[in-house]
């Protein structure tokens, strides 16, 4: 990813969070992560990410994604160490957000799989979330979502999180 888009990614996500009435010290706002999931498609795959807290027993982020813009089908696996994997509760505060879970599938989904990319999106059971409604995964579940028209700002609380041992049902991401 280029400086300018990086930079124009974090500048889109300030918009945001501003539109969502959360307030960032300047210290949080430079430590936006922009994570683009090594596929140099940003716009259609990729979330902004700030975290506030990640200790051995939590995590609290605010994350952001652009109008359309999805964060990839992943989950939390157990490691060697004990971890059980992640419980993450994403709550809605702008916009809206599609959670799929895995389980039976929704007929008629609101959304889909970024075109092209259909085979690494296999968790059916959409959840809509608007602002102000929440959801919490089980570890090790299978999950993906997307923004709505106007994008969306989710708050993730969470126990630990360890990004760097998420499992992606697309090989071809990279999560560092």
């Amino acid at each position: 990813m280029t400086k300018q888009k990086h930079s124009s990614a974090v500048q889109n996500a300030l918009m945001m969070y501003e539109k969502a009435h959360i307030v960032l010290t300047e210290s949080e706002k430079q430590k936006i992560e922009v994570v683009d999931c090594a596929l140099d498609d940003f716009d259609r795959t990729g979330i902004c990410i700030l975290t506030y807290v990640n200790t051995d027993l939590c995590c609290a982020k605010e994350m952001v994604l652009m109008p359309g813009q999805t964060c990839p089908e992943h989950t939390h696996k157990p490691l060697d160490n004990g971890y059980m994997g992640k419980e993450e509760t994403f709550r809605c505060r702008y916009g809206k957000v599609y959670l799929h879970v895995a389980g039976e599938a929704t007929p008629d989904p609101a959304v889909k799989a970024p075109a092209g990319d259909e085979a690494y999106y296999t968790a059916a059971r959409e959840i809509v979330l608007n602002p102000g409604e929440q959801y919490t995964l089980v570890p090790d579940t299978l999950h993906w979502f997307q923004a709505g028209p106007e994008g969306a700002v989710i708050s993730e609380f969470s126990t630990a999180s360890h990004d760097e041992y998420d499992i992606f049902t697309d090989p071809r991401i990279k999560r560092v």
